[in-house]
């Protein structure tokens, strides 16, 4: 492993420019005396289309040849506040028809994907709210999505080989299989097969019969980043994407994305685009192609790298309520680690507090970023590929099993058609200091009170935690505080360590103090 190569010890000159602005506008929209904003326009953005990896300026060239500048590019195009011209709006209906039937209707109308996970500043991170359930949603946090889109992906792999071998083992001896159905330490339940090719799904848990973990919203919906983001352009905001991968997925066959997801379309019911051609306009506005092919391919594989959640000072009180978290029962099911066996990631940041190396006036945090890839020389004359190394990594501090559970009346949520959502996949509690109101409705004000709204599966560990003496409760408190989320143009790197000679430190939160810099080429601002 190495260094980024490119990224280290730039200028204060060279990152200045690039905004840590929830959402930005394009300079071209907006210009504005101190250049403040993204510096390409959204055509710019969009460049070549999809191509290949030796058309130049597209989107596999890009993450093929120079993947941080394309996670820059998502980075941007996350951030970027969308106008009625390039297609933003209406609403699915224009807010009219049956929200038992399509709660997208109510999703709401932003102008960018960071208007709902824009918190801390600059991050791909929480803070909206959306309709789309009687009592609401909360929108999550962002950070780690690729590290869960991967762990939930190998999980599901893991448990179809169980029940294929049970069918296969069942067929050739002629009697029952039943097999423990278990992945990464997880049990799912388990499985019988029948020698007639039937199966015996009654005792499988946590899971859908069809075995596939979906790791996407708070019941379990969504299996890739890739359905995840384009439809929260159409739901959100109203931009339509003739994805073609999720296309061809949807109609039943197996594709797999720029950024290595497989869709298995033979197997799993994926989610498909708003629209299938570019000159598609369903809804209506006059414009076609809003979110074209390049676009989607770009921010997927930013989402897929995005920073995991950071760890804030721990101390003897947060390293002891760690121990009672795990010794009431909370780490049954708020796992603290599970290993990925084939990283697709191209690098990984760790965050933590640092005070000698982080920001005093911002957070104290230091973090480190490592290469995860490996460079090859194709002949061709372009810029070497750099493409995941896919080793096996070690996810720290994630805190779920992925499963879902019911935890109890506290948590049923009802839906617009009059039934209850009674069971919710494990909340990974990473980040879980920095992101209050909790819970899926953000209904419980503070950590205690989500703890303790627990029932059902977990009243076992609510009833244990409510009988800990106030000291060993402040501790469990303690410690879940420390799982921050943070702003990563605040927050100093080894790609950019502090300055604080810098003329605009601390007051402005970003050049010398950048960790933006991981997705910057200065040659070449987004």
């Amino acid at each position: 492993m190495k260094l980024i190569k490119g990224c280290v010890a730039v200028s204060v000159a060279s990152v200045v420019c690039v905004s840590a602005n929830a959402q930005l506008s394009d300079v071209e929209q907006t210009p504005n005396a101190l250049n403040e904003g993204i510096k390409k326009t959204y055509q710019e953005q969009i460049g070549a289309g999809r191509g290949d990896i030796n058309t130049f300026d597209s989107s596999l060239f890009i993450i093929k040849r120079d993947p941080f500048r394309s996670i820059r590019r998502g980075r941007q195009v996350f951030q970027r506040k969308f106008t009625l011209e390039q297609g933003m709006g209406p609403r699915t209906s224009d807010g009219h028809g049956d929200i038992g039937v399509d709660q997208s209707i109510v999703a709401g109308l932003a102008d960018s994907c960071a208007a709902c996970h824009g918190r801390p500043r600059g991050s791909a991170g929480f803070g909206g709210d959306v309709f789309t359930r009687p009592d609401s949603r909360d929108a999550p946090h962002l950070f780690g999505l690729g590290l869960q889109e991967m762990l939930a992906d190998e999980i599901t792999q893991d448990l179809r080989r169980i029940r294929d071998n049970a069918i296969q083992l069942a067929h050739d001896r002629q009697t029952a299989i039943t097999r423990r159905l278990k992945s990464k330490g997880v049990y799912y339940g388990r499985i019988t097969a029948l020698p007639n090719g039937e199966l015996d799904l009654s005792r499988v848990e946590g899971v859908n019969e069809d075995l596939r973990v979906r790791p996407f919203f708070a019941e379990g919906g969504t299996i890739s980043i890739r359905e995840f983001l384009v439809g929260a352009f159409n739901a959100e905001m109203g931009l339509e994407s003739p994805d073609p991968d999720l296309l061809a997925a949807s109609s039943g066959q197996d594709v797999v994305t720029p950024s290595g997801m497989v869709l298995s379309g033979s197997l799993d019911t994926i989610e498909g685009p708003p629209v299938s051609q570019p000159f598609d306009d369903s809804d209506g506005d006059g414009v076609t192609d809003e979110i074209p092919v390049s676009i989607v391919d770009h921010m997927e594989f930013y989402l897929l790298n995005y920073f995991r959640p950071g760890t804030y000072r721990q101390t003897e009180l947060s390293r002891k309520g760690a121990r009672v978290f795990n010794e009431i029962g909370c780490a049954e099911c708020h796992i603290p680690d599970l290993q990925i066996e084939r990283d697709r990631r191209v690098a990984d940041v760790v965050t933590q507090y640092d005070r000698q190396n982080g920001v005093v006036a911002f957070n104290n945090l230091f973090a480190t970023a490592v290469a995860k890839y490996v460079e090859t020389d194709d002949g061709v004359g372009h810029p070497t590929l750099k493409e995941p190394a896919l080793q096996p990594f070690m996810v720290e501090g994630i805190y779920t099993d992925f499963k879902r559970h019911d935890v109890g009346e506290g948590f049923w949520e009802r839906n617009f058609d009059g039934t209850y959502q009674k069971e919710f996949i494990t909340e990974p509690l990473w980040g879980v200091g920095s992101t209050a109101p909790y819970g899926h409705d953000g209904r419980s004000i503070n950590l205690d009170a989500v703890i303790r709204r627990h029932g059902g599966e977990a009243r076992k560990s609510k009833r244990n935690y409510k009988n800990l003496d106030d000291d060993r409760q402040h501790a469990v408190l303690e410690f879940l505080r420390s799982l921050v989320l943070f702003p990563p143009d605040d927050t100093a790197s080894n790609l950019n360590p502090k300055d604080n000679t810098a003329d605009n430190y601390p007051q402005n939160g970003h050049g010398s103090i950048n960790l933006g810099a991981l997705f910057n080429d200065p040659n070449d601002p987004e």
